[in-house]
């Protein structure tokens, strides 16, 4: 079950491969996720002096008054992944029309797990045929649940 969503991932972007990695956070940090506080929207993945790292991803203080007064809820926050998928993620930044984004915040037993795909912009006309598909499955499952 994610803690946290980027609804707008699946509607603006095609998919294609998706990664689970770890999320380096601090204390405060993890237990504002675990209330479901935060925002995925515009969170994307860059790789950096070998690192890969999350940027975009607004993940508040559980308690202002306790945390750091330094602290930045936008700050870029490192992800844990193995060299192959680093690799992986940027040959996919040097691809034109590629980008990597943040779909989700999970518990994946005591710790917390972001899952990221290797995506591609949608165009209008794509964004509008997943809309009317998903109303066609929406109504097929209404008069399948109305007849049962």
């Amino acid at each position: 079950m994610a803690l946290i969503r980027n609804k707008k991932a699946s509607l603006n972007f095609e998919l294609l491969e998706r990664f689970e990695a770890g999320i380096e956070m601090r204390g405060f940090e993890v237990k504002s996720v675990r209330m479901g506080r935060g925002k995925l929207e515009g969170a994307h993945v860059v790789v950096r002096g070998g690192e890969a790292y999350l940027i975009g991803a607004d993940i508040p203080a559980y308690q202002k008054a306790n945390a750091p007064k330094d602290f930045d809820s936008l700050r870029p926050r490192r992800l844990l992944l193995s060299k192959r998928e680093i690799g992986e993620i940027l040959g996919a930044e040097s691809q034109k029309g590629q980008t990597v984004v943040a779909v989700s915040i999970y518990a994946k037993g005591p710790k917390l797990k972001l899952e990221c795909a290797i995506a591609r912009g949608k165009k209008k006309y794509d964004k509008r045929e997943t809309l009317k598909k998903k109303a066609m499955k929406r109504d097929i499952e209404r008069e399948v649940k109305g007849r049962g």
